[in-house]
């Protein structure tokens, strides 16, 4: 009898902790009520068009995919081609190659990769979370090896780390 009785509060106590922490996911995303689909649209690769910047075939595939895929993989929400709850687009802005470290014959002894991606999100469901915002990242490699021998990696983890700071920025609020 009280066995039963135990096992009934410990029922209603998940319960009420379950409904009382609304529409929280353990990757820390605070999605609004009612907000069922996302929309990624094509992010256009504009990053040839400013100066020192380079333009890389497929990088624009390749990224709105890459944030398509941390949407789904961290959230229980849909992916739509349109009329989205939350909508995220924008244009890569720059893909820049640069030396970073000098050795003693003012040669470069280390490259940098650079990614800006500029990012419009809008929230149908509360508006006040829109906003447009660049993203950023880069990934460091040795001078003597040739990107097209990094490329792969750069971009995994350029990506890796642009996607997830949107996602922060855009529903978990850090």
């Amino acid at each position: 009898m009280i066995l039963n009785f135990k096992i009934k509060i410990f029922y209603i106590l998940i319960t009420f902790l379950t409904l009382g922490c609304g529409s929280y996911s353990f990757t820390g995303a605070s999605i609004p009520v009612g907000t069922e689909t996302f929309q990624v649209n094509f992010f256009e690769n504009n990053a040839g068009n400013s100066i020192g910047s380079i333009f890389e075939p497929g990088l624009d595939r390749d990224f709105t995919l890459a944030l398509q895929n941390i949407l789904q993989n961290q959230t229980n929400l849909q992916l739509v081609t349109n009329d989205g709850d939350l909508i995220y687009e924008g244009e890569i802005s720059e893909y820049r190659v640069s030396p970073m470290t000098a050795t003693s014959d003012l040669t470069a002894s280390q490259n940098r990769l650079s990614v800006g991606i500029n990012v419009r999100f809008f929230n149908i469901k509360k508006e006040e979370d829109d906003f447009e915002r660049k993203f950023s990242f880069y990934y460091d490699y040795p001078a003597e090896v040739q990107l097209l021998n990094v490329k792969s990696e750069a971009h995994d983890l350029i990506f890796e780390r642009i996607t997830q700071d949107i996602f922060n920025a855009s529903l978990a609020k850090w």
